[in-house]
């Protein structure tokens, strides 16, 4: 399954009211729609200036990891619904010990893809090839920096190094695995101008896709200056130069082709609230869900989701706006 024409598809189908009876169906069949983003484990290695990681107050209350038989429990909660399993939202995955294991279970419910979302910091070789092994289709790599000096500024306690070692083993076990890599780009005013000389420092054959996306609040972070206002008129010149190059390379690019203003929406993100599943050891998708004894099926029925979905077809754009900026980029297909 590719992901990426999903993403694609979404945004050439320009009617909310066609999309949400799509899901109406999916789920009244009991098909799959969820993007389920599951973070199996509270905690980060890295203390990016970017991430709420470097806020010490709000660190104090990610607490937990899933033990083995609550997994088995997630899994059968709501695997069959998952389009797509992202280990990794927010936290650092690598961290937990029965990662390959949890991609492994992801498989044996079908799951049609599965990514993980990684700083790489702790990859190695081995434990790429064991995560490709136990059925991994991408890894999706956070970066802040194309320079070691802007890398290991922005990403603390980061090794430059150890990074571009992980990236050489993608490019070896690309020979003998079917997996794609995705770099997600985080851009401020301090970093952004470093994206002319990406491909410089970054091998085209190590990665498949490109997202260049725009510093967003999200807590009481150390680097908090978000004002991109000094860069939007060289912007669109940066980007068509990164559009050019990611076609050379032949790899995916998702960017916009101008800087979002604060309060913009894509239309294309009005299903966004209706197909994400966050799940962690604190949290399990809405409120009030009792996932250790209730069934999917038994607490969407409780809270009339198919009628929410079906109610959807018929509001307006302006009474289905999303309450997060999301999906601001084009997917660029070479």
């Amino acid at each position: 399954m590719n992901i990426y024409k999903l993403l694609q598809l979404n945004r050439k189908i320009k009617s909310h009211r066609i999309k949400f009876l799509g899901l109406y169906l999916l789920h009244k069949f009991n098909k799959r729609y969820l993007a389920v983003n599951l973070d199996p484990v509270m905690a980060c290695n890295l203390r990016c200036k970017m991430c709420y990681f470097t806020d010490a107050d709000y660190v104090k209350t990610l607490k937990g990891q899933f033990k083995e038989e609550e997994l088995q429990r997630v899994a059968k909660t709501i695997f069959n619904r998952a389009l797509k399993l992202q280990i990794g939202c927010g936290t650092e995955p690598t961290l937990y010990k029965k990662l390959p294991e949890l991609v492994a279970l992801g498989k044996r419910y079908n799951v049609p893809y599965i990514s993980l979302t990684t700083n790489a910091n702790l990859l190695t070789e081995e434990k790429i090839e064991t995560l490709l092994k136990a059925g991994l289709n991408e890894f999706t790599i956070s970066l802040h920096g194309v320079t070691k000096a802007s890398y290991e500024g922005f990403m603390k306690k980061a090794n430059y190094e150890k990074f571009h070692k992980a990236f050489k083993a993608f490019a070896k076990l690309k020979a003998h695995y079917n997996f794609k890599v995705r770099i997600n780009y985080t851009f401020n005013k301090d970093n952004f101008y470093e994206l002319q000389e990406f491909f410089k420092h970054f091998d085209g054959k190590s990665f498949d896709i490109l997202q260049v996306r725009p510093i967003q609040k999200i807590g009481n972070t150390e680097y908090n200056d978000f004002d991109l206002q000094s860069l939007r008129e060289d912007y669109p010149k940066l980007i068509k130069q990164i559009r050019y190059n990611c076609k050379k390379n032949n790899v995916t690019l998702l960017a916009s082709d101008t800087i979002p203003n604060k309060n913009s929406t894509n239309d294309s993100s009005l299903i966004f609230d209706y197909t994400f599943c966050y799940v962690s050891p604190q949290k399990f998708w809405k409120e009030g869900f009792n996932w250790q004894t209730e069934t999917f099926n038994q607490y969407s029925k409780k809270i009339g989701w198919s009628k929410t979905l079906f109610s959807n077809i018929f509001k307006s754009k302006t009474a289905l706006k999303s309450r997060s900026n999301r999906l601001n980029y084009e997917v660029e297909f070479n």
